[in-house]
Formats: C-alpha cells, sequence, structure tokens
C-alpha cells in the first residue's frame, strides 16, 4: 500500500511543477490601494535606481501624480502635462509613486489574430499564451503588444495638488487623455491575477502603458482594440530560466 500513495504524491507534485510553469522575476513599489484609500502619492522609488541595469522594462505613475512613467528595454519615457497637452523626455530623473518592472533578456514574438476587440479578450488572450508557453500566469509577468492598433483610449494624470479624494475616473480626467485610431503603437502590459489594488486596478488582471510616436504620446491606457498583425512578445523561457 505504501507504494502506490507514494507513486500518487509524486504524480502530483511533478503535475504541480507543469501546470504552474517558470516564475518571471517581478519587482514593484508603491500600491494603487495607497492611493485611493489613504491619499499617499508620495515618492516610493527612484527610477535612476534602475538606469544601470540592462533590458529593463517598466511602468507606473511619477510621484504626485504628475506624469506616466514607461521604460522599454532600459529606455525611458516620461509623460506629463504641459499646457493642457503631452509632453515627453526620457530622462531617469524622476521619482515614481507606483512602479513595477521587470528585467527581460529575450522575448518570444507570437502573431496575433484579429479579433482582439476588448480589454477583457486581450487579458484571457495573454493569459492563455502565456500558459502555453511555459509562464506561471500565477505569477505576474510583463508583455509587449507592437503593432497597428484600431483604436488606444489613454491618459495622462496630472492630479490637482492638494486634493485627497481619489478615483479612478478622477484619475482619468485629471490630465490630457484622448483615443488615438488606426495608428501604430507599443504597449507594455504586466499581467497579474493576485495584485489588484497592487499594481493593476481592482477590474482588471492587467496596467497596460502605450507609447504611440506618430502623436507624440506615451500614457496609461483605458481601452485598447487590436488591428490585424499586431505582435505579442512574452518573456522567452530557455532552460537557464527553469
Amino acid at each position: 500500500m505504501k507504494w502506490p500513495i507514494f507513486i500518487i504524491i509524486i504524480y502530483m507534485c511533478s503535475s504541480c511543477t507543469t501546470e504552474s510553469g517558470t516564475t518571471i522575476p517581478v519587482e514593484y513599489a508603491g500600491a494603487l490601494n495607497n492611493m485611493m484609500q489613504n491619499g499617499d502619492i508620495s515618492a516610493k522609488i527612484s527610477l535612476d535606481t534602475l538606469s544601470d541595469k540592462d533590458h529593463i522594462y517598466a511602468l507606473g505613475a511619477i510621484s504626485e501624480l504628475k506624469g506616466e512613467i514607461q521604460v522599454f528595454d532600459g529606455q525611458p519615457i516620461i509623460s506629463y502635462a504641459q499646457e493642457g497637452s503631452v509632453a515627453l523626455n526620457s530622462t531617469f530623473q524622476v521619482d515614481a509613486t507606483l512602479l513595477v518592472y521587470s528585467r527581460i533578456d529575450q522575448w518570444i514574438k507570437i502573431p496575433v489574430g484579429g479579433n482582439i476587440k476588448s480589454m477583457a479578450q486581450l487579458e484571457n488572450y495573454v493569459r492563455d499564451e502565456a500558459k502555453k508557453n511555459g509562464i506561471n500566469v500565477e505569477q505576474p509577468f510583463p508583455f509587449k503588444i507592437e503593432g497597428n492598433m484600431e483604436s488606444v483610449q489613454w491618459h495622462v494624470i496630472d492630479w490637482p495638488e492638494g486634493d485627497t479624494e481619489h478615483t479612478h475616473e478622477k484619475h482619468i480626467a485629471s490630465g490630457p487623455q484622448g483615443e488615438s485610431t488606426y495608428v501604430k503603437a507599443s504597449i507594455l502590459g504586466f499581467y497579474s491575477n493576485h495584485h489588484k489594488g497592487i499594481f493593476t486596478h481592482h477590474t482588471s488582471n492587467m496596467h497596460l502603458h502605450a507609447n504611440i510616436p506618430l502623436h507624440k504620446v506615451a500614457g496609461h491606457v483605458d481601452d485598447v482594440t487590436l488591428g490585424n498583425g499586431c505582435i505579442l512578445s512574452l518573456p522567452l523561457i530557455t532552460s537557464t530560466n527553469d
């Protein structure tokens, strides 16, 4: 009787390992709950602490909620409001009240079908593809979407000084916002089904930022409809990662 039980235990453990996949290292500083519940929008990390690290991908919000942060492969794109429009620069010399980041050396590229018409569909697609490619979807991981977008709804936060009542709707309305249609864009996202209120909002398992060069806009993504020919990039799992 002991041997069959022993074999079952080994099988169960082996199945858990196979199902979970490889965990991608993701770090973060700050939390949305601190903003929403406590009004804490103070600096939690300096972006400059990542400036000497290779292949960093990051997104977040500037301290005091005075703009948005993106880092694509070690290249920062900082967006902020300037006279009602979006201004951009490429400095690491900013502090973040929220930042989520990861170091990814290599990506696997996956062609996306033209049937992703909502954030909910994109969330399910990213999760399923990550699982197929050996990523542990019970832990956070970054991803990219690049190509032609039918529509990207975006905003760049510009929180009024002294306002301590935070809502997601007020965050969107506080600064420049818009919808870019039929444009090429690069979207950086982080997926997690365990970090709602930390670095994803309570209604989503994703946090997305987009860079839209044609419109000279980079900011938080509120909704997106993908066009034909987009590419999903996921962290490449190699034997050295296992």
